[in-house]
């Protein structure tokens, strides 16, 4: 089935990463940082010196014993970083280049003819889930949480797909991992019964109309032969690839209900361990941006250090890094790490530059979604397609919120985003839960936080209202 997302809004940064993919040599630090995961309270299982696998327990959540966030890679216990108040900032291992891990047992899949024997297996599933520290690579709705071990959720959503500025072609990133990926979603299937992937209508290519027996026909894309899953095409402007969008449209959450969510990569790290017994948080990353001199892909092994990847920028300014995508991503110093799903890291100047006449002007390269610049008009003739130039700058500062109309423009979810966020702000939990708190995460409300002329932290504001009700129970 095709869902059509009508509202919304694509951004058109320049700098997307071409379709080829470097190999990272000789990166000696990693990192697996608390702060990956919403809501964790770190305990140290290791100590300075030790000698570690990948696949080793590194940390645990206090909240929740046993469950391990282990380490990426083989080496031994560089540094053990911490903040104010001796808060626990990161685990950093030094790698050895052997990259040894931790055995588990492989599983048969197919060998499971009565409910005795599926009730047994998804036992172990799920164990062996948590005691290689695939777990942590799950995420719940709603609150965006690592699950507890007795969750269980009413089905499993996987998008496959990227329509944020500077896209993640993840066809392209998994095409030689296609068996791992099947793997990983035979193993959700068999824990949770449902699992459902979401692909771009773009990728589901048809043949052209002058196509004739001696053209080769289109290549589908191998996610629409995944078994075990539904498949679901999406079409539309971004959030048309946001998980929530898709669960709004496929199976919303309702009060009492649980889903989990999956990086596509995450996929197939999850299938690898169980086709294999090798743990290996081995992903594909986009280094892409305006500033990027040369945008590709790199593989490379999660929770590495941002200043091996070697990133050369096209400007001397100042840039910023960013894992993930530009409005929703979070922001790194060049001596910081990966995040423990990044798949793209996003290189923007910054923009803490003085704006003279700021919006007076009539700015030709501005990109403003309420048409306050000349830029905006001209985009609208078929034909003239205007450069913008992209930074990190707000022009502009906070202000109260004014209702201007810009957020149900922006938002595909059966919500009143307007008045949800005034319901967080205001901490009315009640008033949060009948406006559809449940169905959002604060990367959903991501483009509202671009276009709002008042400026408002609307993200961080959501991820508190979340936290809030969590701990609230």
């Amino acid at each position: 089935m095709t869902y059509k997302i009508t509202k919304g809004l694509d951004i058109n940064i320049p700098g997307t990463a071409q379709r080829h993919i470097a190999e990272l040599a000789d990166a000696k630090y990693y990192a697996v940082k608390p702060s990956d995961y919403v809501g964790m309270v770190p305990r140290l299982l290791v100590a300075e010196g030790d000698s570690v696998k990948a696949g080793t327990p590194l940390l645990e959540d206090k909240q929740h014993p046993g469950i391990p966030y282990v380490s990426p890679v083989s080496g031994v216990v560089h540094a053990v970083v911490r903040g104010e108040k001796r808060a626990l900032l990161a685990v950093v291992v030094k790698s050895d280049g052997k990259q040894e891990s931790v055995c588990f047992p492989t599983f048969d899949l197919d060998k499971c003819d009565t409910a005795a024997d599926k009730t047994d297996l998804q036992s172990n599933l799920r164990k062996q889930m948590i005691d290689s520290g695939l777990w942590t690579l799950l995420r719940q709705r709603p609150f965006g949480i690592v699950p507890p071990p007795d969750s269980k959720p009413k089905a499993v959503f996987v998008s496959a797909f990227d329509s944020s500025p500077l896209p993640v072609n993840y066809e392209f990133v998994l095409q030689d991992r296609v068996e791992d990926f099947q793997m990983g979603i035979t193993v959700l299937a068999s824990i949770v019964g449902k699992v459902h992937i979401s692909i771009g209508k773009l990728e589901n290519k048809k043949p052209p109309r002058s196509f004739t027996k001696n053209m080769k026909p289109p290549r589908e894309p191998f996610f629409t032969n995944i078994q075990n899953a539904e498949i679901h095409s999406f079409e539309g402007k971004h959030p048309a690839s946001l998980v929530g969008t898709q669960i709004a449209k496929i199976d919303p959450i309702n009060k009492g209900e649980q889903v989990w969510t999956v990086n596509p990569q995450d996929v197939a790290i999850i299938g690898h361990l169980f086709r294999t017994g090798e743990y290996r948080p081995e992903r594909t990353v986009a280094l892409c941006g305006p500033v990027v001199k040369d945008p590709h892909y790199m593989r490379l092994i999660s929770g590495v250090s941002l200043r091996s990847l070697g990133i050369e920028s096209t400007t001397g300014n100042d840039i910023r890094f960013i894992c993930g995508n530009v409005l929703s991503g979070t922001a790194e110093s060049i001596d910081g790490f990966l995040s423990s799903s990044c798949d793209k890291v996003s290189v923007l100047p910054e923009g803490d530059y003085y704006d003279f006449l700021g919006w007076l002007r009539p700015n030709f390269k501005k990109f403003s979604f309420s048409r306050t610049f000349l830029s905006g008009f001209l985009s609208r003739f078929k034909g003239c397609t205007p450069k913008y130039d992209f930074d990190t700058g707000r022009h502009g500062s906070h202000r109260p919120l004014f209702v201007t109309g810009e957020f149900e423009k922006l938002t595909p979810l059966d919500i009143y985003p307007m008045q949800l966020i005034k319901a967080c702000i205001i901490g009315d939990i009640e008033l949060m839960e009948n406006l559809g708190i449940y169905e959002v995460e604060p990367e959903d409300l991501a483009l509202c936080e671009f276009a709002d002329t008042s400026k408002t932290e609307i993200q961080a504001i959501i991820r508190n209202a979340l936290e809030t009700i969590r701990k609230d129970g």
